[in-house]
């Protein structure tokens, strides 16, 4: 196994643990759960959703990582678009990241400060592990 492999397993891991740690924060270091009870019934439902869906996308894209990670960097095309796809994901997430979610609303508790810094890295090596991958399956495309 060559070391991109390594680093596409290493993504996988740490995609798992974002979706795995994900509940806690939604409820330990936002209080969700209560700001979420203040939405009329549909919107509760809409919101928590939203939610799963972006816990199994994380769950999912670090399991095709972890379970195939040559075929993610094998130059086809099918690798070209599900790498497109995950790098739009996380690019986006650190775009939506730096845009709209003040890192000031973090609890002041060392530990979430240093785990916000933690994800944020996480969302920043998925971006660019993702869009190298995008990058380098096209150039075999090429």
């Amino acid at each position: 196994m060559n070391t991109l492999n390594y680093f596409i397993i290493a993504g996988g891991f740490g995609q798992i643990f974002t979706a795995m740690i994900y509940p806690f924060i939604r409820h330990r270091v936002f209080d969700w759960y209560n700001d979420v009870k203040q939405l009329k019934p549909l919107n509760q439902e809409i919101a928590k959703t939203y939610g799963h869906y972006i816990q199994g996308l994380n769950f999912s894209f670090g399991l095709i990582a972890i379970v195939i990670p040559k075929h993610l960097a094998n130059g086809s095309a099918l690798a070209l678009a599900l790498t497109s796809l995950i790098a739009a994901y996380w690019v986006g997430k650190v775009a939506t990241q730096i845009a709209y979610y003040p890192m000031y609303d973090i609890p002041k508790n060392p530990i979430f400060k240093i785990g916000s810094y933690g994800m944020n890295t996480l969302f920043v090596f998925f971006a660019t592990l993702y869009t190298a991958l995008c990058a380098f399956n096209l150039y075999q495309l090429l």
